[in-house]
Order: C-alpha cells, then structure tokens, then sequence
C-alpha cells in the first residue's frame, strides 16, 4: 500500500531536468583506431580527407562520347574500354567511342554516358537511339562529400551506419570522448552473489549483476565493489574508494524512507545528495548528487524499480556524461489495448507490455502479467513500457494508450 502523499512526489520529467541541468560532459578525449571505436562517441566533428567519389566516374553500363562526336548521327567505332579499376588511357581517337562500365574512370574528354539500352551495335560501330545531355550519367569527383567536408558531428556514438562511412573515406584514427568510468555496490545483508548458494533469509543480488550489465552496454568503464553489508564503516570505506575512482557511482538498495539513516547521513558528510520520492511506478525511492568527486545514483532495492529508474533517469545522465549528444528515448507511440491494466491514480506507471501491429497496421498492446516490482521476468517477456498517466486510473480493453518500445539496453 502506498501511503505517501502524491504532493510529496517529485515528476520524472523535473527529476530529470534537475539532474541533466547539473551536468556538463567529460572534457578528456583520446585517439584511437577506427576498428577499435565501436561504440564510442565522437569528441570532435570527422573531416573528409577526400573527395567521394575521388574521380569522375560512370554511374552506369554504356559508352562514353564527346558530344561533337555524335553531330553526323552514324554509328562510332569502340575505340577501348574502361572498367572500374582499369581505366582506359589511351589515345582516343575522334568519331569513336568508348565501352565503360559503372564505377570506372571517365577518359579524358568524356561529356556523357549513353547507357547500353539506349545503343545499338553492329560490325561499323553504335549508333545512339535517345536525346544525351551534356553531362548525363557521369557522378562527379566530390559531388557525394568534398575533401573537408565535415561527415560526422561530434557527440555521435559509432556503430554498423557510421563506422562503413569513415572506413570507406580511408579515415584511420577517430577522436573520441573517454570511457565513463562507473562504480557500482549493491548494499544489504540479505543479498548473496550470483552463483553462491542461498542461505535462510537470503536473496540474490540481481541489482548490481543487471546494472553491470546495462553499464558495459553502454559502454562504460565498470569498477564492481561487490556487496557492502549494512555496517557503517564498511559503507563509507565503499563510498570513498568509488568516488576517488569512478566518474559515476550508482548503488542500489538504501534509499527508501526506514531504511538506516547513516546511508544518509554519510552522503549529506561526503557530498550534497537529494533524496527523491519519485512520481513514477515502479520505483519511488531513487537519490541523486554529488560526492566530493564523483556523481551519486541511488537506486530503489526492488529488481524491477532498480532497472527502471536506471533506464529512464540514468541512461540519460551517462549519456549526457559521455557526450553523446544525439542520445534520445524511442518516441513514444500510441496502441490499442488488448488487455484491462490495473493502475490507480498518483504516479506515472510504466508497466511492461508487448507490443505487435495488427493485419490493419494499427499497433496493439497486450500486459507481460504481474506488474509486482520483484517480477523481474516482465522484462525478459516484455518489448515496450506500456506509459500510464499520473492521474489516470484503470485501463479496459479498447482504450487506446502510449507504449514506449524498449531500446537496445533492454531488447534482445
């Protein structure tokens, strides 16, 4: 039961404008080679060493004329022939012409390119059947990019539709932001690590396993403190060692009003951190500041609390972080649902749903089941958050609502 006045809640949207607000992105930079830069964001706008194409060249299969040479209107003998990567350089005499395929070097003198469905050959010669344009079917030397020309903005992370691009222009070495460096603990004396067996009481710290995971997908650096048992010395021995090590620290567990006071206490000693109630489901509790050196997240204890407010509100400060500057959510789209939604009014809902597209087109959205914040198996059924207004309330089947399709951090 959620006894919490919703006054007291803060909005995602304010939560996430106050912190975004405070930050301002890494200044340390590096060069590094282009196969060795996937993943990583541009610290400077990329500059076209060449011209693409770097030569005039044919954008089809045909014969390439002067246009003089087709006045008398009788067919021209071939007179050699050009292919990409062997250009003709010979001597081209007048009143012929000459056989190119696409992508080859355009001989010297060439004003257009006739496609070969638009010639007839015979034993004199071709003989051209349309109109030709000066110029037609040649692509010209930088007429794609100019040398110096800038290809990439800085703040671009590099994938699979950038990465193809700066290899094909014969760019070597990238300057890119440096990795974040992330540390993260899980505190609590009810958790056990992954792999270790389950005593009376206990649980598996799937917390800090899910949050190392998301980190290492985006690409951070991550430093593991493992699990910080609910001692005070133990806690800021762990808080000192990630601030003087990690751009980032993000702990879960400890945040949530009952829980031990020193969590606090030692934050307000070691930096200025705000302890957040916030306005969204799941995930309430959720704390956010400043350490002496480092930025502080902490996460609610819940599994699925913990991997959402990281996803919606931590996401997007790494990213800030990292100088990824065209880093965005996936729109959010509007669905049909197929399912009723139980929700009571007071705090934005991000149930997770699937989503799939009907014989029509139209979207359509259906609930994973339990929306408990334990439930982490939403998650793995689930494709998208199904957006459930502040004050809105129960959902029947039919209405229409806003789903927001997962990204790559929780897709498969």
């Amino acid at each position: 039961m959620d006894h919490c006045h919703t006054s007291d809640l803060i909005s995602l949207e304010q939560a996430l404008e106050k912190m975004l607000s405070l930050l301002s992105p890494l200044q340390q930079t590096e060069s590094i080679a282009l196969t060795a830069a996937a993943g990583r964001i541009t610290a400077a706008p990329v500059i076209s060493p060449i011209d693409v194409p770097p030569f005039a060249n044919s954008a089809m299969d045909g014969y390439a004329v002067r246009l003089t040479d087709l006045q008398a209107n009788t067919p021209l003998p071939v007179a050699g022939k050009a292919f990409a990567g062997a250009p003709f350089n010979g001597d081209w005499p007048l009143n012929t012409c000459i056989r190119i395929m696409t992508g080859a070097p355009v001989p010297a003198g060439t004003e257009a390119v006739i496609m070969q469905e638009q010639a007839e050959v015979s034993d004199v010669g071709v003989r051209f059947t349309a109109e030709v344009q000066n110029g037609q079917n040649i692509r010209l030397a930088g007429e794609d990019i100019r040398q110096g020309a800038g290809v990439l903005p800085a703040g671009v992370r590099l994938g699979a539709a950038q990465l193809p691009l700066l290899a094909s222009l014969g760019v070597a070495e990238v300057q890119v932001m440096r990795k974040l460096k992330v540390a993260v603990f899980s505190t609590g004396d009810e958790l056990q690590p992954v792999g270790q067996p389950l005593q009376a009481g206990q649980i598996y710290d799937t917390n800090r396993f899910a949050v190392r995971l998301m980190l290492e997908q985006l690409g951070c650096e991550v430093i593991d403190l493992g699990i910080i048992r609910d001692n005070q010395e133990a806690l800021r021995a762990a808080f000192e060692q990630a601030d003087s090590q990690a751009d980032v620290v993000i702990s879960s567990g400890g945040v949530s009003v009952g829980e031990a006071d020193y969590t606090k206490q030692m934050l307000d000693e070691l930096g200025e951190v705000s302890f957040w109630k916030l306005a969204i489901k799941p995930g309430k509790p959720f704390a956010f500041g400043k350490l002496k050196h480092a930025w502080f997240c902490g996460l609610p204890g819940n599994p699925v609390s913990a991997a959402l407010t990281f996803y919606q509100l931590v996401q997007p400060l790494l990213a800030k972080l990292a100088g990824h500057s065209d880093w965005q959510l996936p729109p959010r789209l509007k669905a049909r649902a197929l399912t009723p939604l139980k929700k009571a009014p007071g705090r934005l809902d991000f149930q997770r749903g699937v989503f799939t597209s009907n014989a029509q087109g139209e979207l359509e959205v259906s609930t994973t089941g339990h929306q408990g914040s334990h439930i982490f198996s939403s998650f793995s059924q689930g494709n998208c958050f199904i957006v459930l207004e502040r004050e809105r309330g129960s959902v029947a089947a039919g209405e229409m609502v806003e789903i927001e399709p997962f990204n790559a951090l929780l897709r498969n």
